[in-house]
């Protein structure tokens, strides 16, 4: 079997090039020199008092996390290979360079896989050496093992608000503790879970997993690491529920807990391959299915948030909120991944626009001549 093809140039220098790309097409971003795969904003001096942000992690994710940079949410971050932890002395560039820039404290945002937690953590106590203000926050937002490994959940999609709360609560100017403690308590109502139809491939390797035609598996991480069940592709609808009714499964010990008169936010992930079509339908469905729990759906991103390269899938993240953190989710962002939202809660507005009343049309001789002559023009 042969690797997929991909439209690179080659596979050593993708993830430079994807970053490169990135970065010639947003005035808000600039690469670090020295051969570090660290992107920052641009405008580093607005920083100077405030707690900068740094997430980051392997490549194949895009448009996280380089797209969440910007006014309101990322200060900056650090790439690895595709699907690779970026290395600790990349991480520690990039703390540095936002303590220089005159940040008060730098918090790092992390998913919970072994490599990012050791290399981000290393990062962080070097720093610290060298007289930082430094906290690490660990996203493990996974809703799909009922007894997790010992590594613990992991984390997927559900990282993209925490960037996006901990980015309003910085731009106010909070202390790093108090981000810290803040977000902490916003991870409690944090829960992913996805479903793949289809494996992905890292450029140049052969696809990370199989799965027959008409199959699909529930459960699986954002590198292809497996999941929980495998069973034939059904419709939009009882995916959905199957989903939601896992994720909220009070016998799992990583459900997320959700109840009748809770008010929540949505994010629909494409996970690389799907087509908008099919995106907007699982979004309804999304909508609906939660609805009929009583739940309040405040808002909704739909889109690629956290790929994992093309794979044919989408997660769906939910988090539970209050009008603090509605106002926090809603606040200001320049980051160019972020999506352009209405402030309106979903559920509960009249979204019917009633139709113009018609009088039949005139079917004279006439008009039949027009409809020919017009079909011939």
């Amino acid at each position: 079997m042969e690797p997929r093809q991909k439209l690179i140039n080659s596979v050593d220098v993708c993830v430079d090039e994807a970053l490169c790309g990135l970065v010639r097409a947003s005035g808000g971003l600039s690469l670090m020199g020295g051969g570090h795969r660290v992107l920052l904003r641009s405008d580093l001096n607005l920083l100077r008092g405030k707690v900068a942000l740094l997430s980051g992690g392997g490549s194949g994710h895009e448009p996280a996390h380089g797209g969440f940079l910007g006014e309101g949410m990322l200060s900056a971050a650090v790439a690895g290979g595709v699907f690779a932890s970026p290395p600790p002395a990349s991480i520690l560039a990039a703390i540095l360079c936002l303590h220089n820039a005159g940040a008060s404290g730098v918090l790092l945002i992390v998913k919970n896989y072994t490599g990012d937690r050791l290399n981000f953590g290393l990062a962080a106590e070097q720093a610290r050496n060298h007289g930082v203000d430094v906290n690490m926050v660990i996203v493990a937002d996974d809703c799909a093992f009922n007894q997790p490994s010992k590594a613990g959940r992991r984390g997927l999609c559900g990282t993209i608000f925490i960037h996006k709360l901990a980015g309003a609560l910085a731009e106010e100017g909070c202390s790093l503790v108090q981000i810290v403690s803040k977000v902490t308590e916003a991870l409690k109502g944090i829960g992913t879970l996805g479903v793949s139809l289809s494996p992905c491939s890292v450029p140049g390797c052969l696809p990370s997993f199989d799965l027959p035609p008409g199959g699909m598996e529930i459960g699986l991480g954002i590198h292809g690491e497996p999941g929980i069940k495998r069973s034939k592709v059904a419709s939009a609808d009882e995916v959905v529920k199957t989903m939601i009714d896992h994720m909220t499964n009070t016998d799992s010990q990583s459900h997320l807990p959700l109840k009748s008169g809770d008010s929540v936010v949505v994010c629909v992930n494409n996970l690389g391959a799907l087509s908008c079509l099919e995106m907007a339908v699982v979004t309804r469905a999304t909508i609906i299915c939660l609805e009929s729990r009583g739940v309040v759906v405040a808002r909704v991103m739909s889109g690629s948030f956290m790929t994992s390269l093309e794979m044919a899938g989408v997660s769906l993240s939910v988090m539970t909120v209050d009008q603090e953190t509605l106002r926090l989710f809603d606040a200001k962002t320049s980051a160019p991944a972020w999506p352009n939202l209405s402030s309106v809660c979903v559920s509960g507005r009249s979204f019917i626009t009633e139709a113009p009343e018609m009088s039949p049309r005139p079917t004279g001789p006439h008009t039949l001549r027009r409809a020919s002559e017009s079909r011939h023009a």
